[in-house]
């Protein structure tokens, strides 16, 4: 061990030293050299290349960006300069190549010209990176290539802590500037040339002109999953299913092309998994014409979330040349609604079905503790004594003493009785968004008992030390077919200044293959259908849906006043 770190020490010692070489010839360089080749600036350095020191490999890599100082004015200011490469900051990265080293040396200086700056007809490229929430990533490497020019334009940078890169005198350009955008572990986002496939695309390659600054933004995160699986009503799987999957996002318009568009084969077990694939509503349809989609669990279409993980279950049946899938919503929160009786009926057609169980959820907390059973909704079964819950009314916080708020508290749930052992699916909190140094953590205990010797809560691998967050929902399947459950919900600040808050709690989950507020209507005949969901404490729906070919519809039901 002493030995390894002795040699790893020699290590860095060689690439500081390497650095140092390289930098003082940087530093000796005419200043109109001093940037990498096919760059901006351009010059006469290389972006990457590998050095040999006592036997050992170095891979260096080289950044030269012109820097806009604010001594004489900004190109985005006031006075502003039109000449704003003011001065050069270039940096080194060291590492070896066979050394199994972690994170390279880096050194970097400033050169600037002997005389004073030249005037410029260049323009400026301002790349803005940010996350599915709008806010910035930094650390994200940008390529800009311009094959419009001789040489080629090439840029290979990073964002700043803002999530921006500056290019400062850039070479002027219409719709010749293609950037990629991309992080490890995150999603990518680029320019699209226009094509015969994709005339009109959302966002081509990037104008630059004369003393103009063009800005642009991108939007990347973290990658997720969907584990995705295909069945029959009765449970059985069904393998070797051909299924459509695609995003919203699109990137290009009239034709719409979008930026992820997949058709899989699910495999002999009727799984297939979609990996490392983008945050997105994604919308999924069976391909070809041997099966349709009756129901999905979760409801479709798909709100996949950023760094998190998806299980969808495709319940199909054979198919028919007219079908209607019904989903039903609670209109005030967009979840599944269970036990709605849907007909539709026309002049020789009446049928009614009713959807599945869907959800509980709780969304007022001001009544109080000490209630076993959940039977007053806006009570709960016990608390730390360190929640607020009345400001606003309803809904959970920590309380706030002497201007500061407590670090931590607990609440734990009346025991909720779904009728029937389920297969539980999701537990999603509201907001999704809590404040910067807090949590809001989850955990659930389940029993066929309403009054077990003791409530066990765990969190998404059964284990009582982990917890379920917004983005950590699926529920461990060691609950499922229990009848009865409760929730426990932590809450806890490193900031006094600051609370999380709870406003709403949803449990979802299904019965069997029956997927959660959907009705699945098959083997019609094609035209204009009269429509009704009823269900007791909401307003009925009434209207007319055309059905022709495979299609679907959407009701929102809003409680009575």
């Amino acid at each position: 061990m002493v030995s390894k770190v002795v040699y790893h020490s020699r290590v860095r010692i060689l690439e500081t030293a390497l650095l140092a070489e390289e930098l003082e010839v940087v530093r000796n360089l005419p200043f109109d050299q001093v940037g990498i080749e096919d760059g901006v600036p351009s010059g006469a350095l290389k972006r990457t290349r590998t050095v040999k020191r006592n036997g050992v490999d170095f891979t260096l890599v080289t950044t030269v960006r012109n820097v806009d100082d604010p001594f004489d004015g900004t190109v985005t200011g006031t006075p502003r300069d039109y000449s704003p490469a003011d001065y050069k900051l270039v940096e080194m990265s060291a590492i070896c190549v066979d050394c199994a080293q972690q994170e390279p040396v880096i050194l970097s200086t400033q050169v600037s010209p002997k005389g004073l700056e030249g005037a410029t007809n260049n323009g400026a490229l301002f790349i803005q990176v940010f996350d599915a929430n709008g806010l910035p990533v930094q650390g994200a490497s940008v390529h800009v290539t311009n094959t419009a020019r001789t040489p080629f334009v090439i840029i290979e940078d990073t964002t700043d802590n803002d999530g921006m890169l500056r290019v400062v005198d850039t070479p002027t350009g219409t719709l010749s500037y293609h950037i990629t955008v991309n992080k490890d572990g995150y999603s990518s986002d680029y320019t699209v040339s226009s094509t015969a496939q994709n005339p009109n695309p959302v966002r081509p390659p990037a104008n630059v002109a004369s003393q103009t600054i063009t800005e642009i933004s991108f939007s990347i995160d973290r990658l997720s999953n969907i584990e995705l699986s295909t069945q029959n009503t009765n449970c059985a799987v069904l393998s070797d299913r051909q299924i459509a999957v695609w995003g919203n996002k699109k990137v290009g318009t009239e034709p719409d092309v979008y930026k992820y568009y997949r058709v899989i084969t699910t495999g002999g077990g009727g799984t297939y998994s979609l990996s490392s694939i983008e945050e997105d509503t994604y919308n999924i349809s069976a391909s070809g014409t041997a099966y349709d989609i009756a129901g999905s669990i979760p409801m479709l279409p798909l709100v996949l979330l950023p760094n998190s993980s998806q299980n969808v279950s495709l319940i199909l049946r054979p198919h028919t040349s007219n079908s209607l899938l019904v989903n039903v919503k609670d209109a005030g929160s967009g979840l599944p609604l269970s036990d709605v009786a849907v007909r539709l009926y026309k002049t020789g057609y009446d049928e009614s079905l009713t959807t599945g169980l869907g959800y509980t959820r709780q969304t007022d907390w001001s009544g109080g503790g000490g209630q076993e059973m959940y039977a007053d909704l806006t009570r709960y079964f016990d608390d730390s004594g360190t929640l607020d819950t009345d400001s606003p009314a309803g809904d959970i916080k920590l309380i706030r003493a002497a201007g500061k708020y407590l670090g931590s508290g607990w609440l734990e749930s009346s025991t909720i009785d779904l009728g029937i052992g389920v297969d539980f699916r999701n537990i999603i909190p509201e907001p999704i968004s809590q404040p910067a140094s807090t949590t809001m953590l989850l955990q659930i205990a389940a029993s066929n008992s309403s009054s077990p010797s003791l409530w066990e809560f765990v969190g998404p691998d059964g284990a009582t030390s982990t917890y379920y967050t917004a983005t950590n929902t699926i529920i461990w399947t060691g609950h499922n077919g229990k009848q009865f459950f409760r929730y426990r919900a932590l809450l806890e600040t490193e900031d006094d200044d600051v609370t999380p808050q709870l406003s709403e709690l949803a449990i979802t989950f299904t019965t069997s293959c029956t997927p959660p507020g959907q009705s699945f209507f098959y083997n019609l005949g094609s035209g204009t259908y009269n429509i009704e969901a009823v269900r007791s404490s909401y307003i009925t729906s009434t209207g007319t849906v055309d059905v022709s070919g495979n299609n679907d519809t959407v009701i929102n039901l809003s409680t009575v006043e």
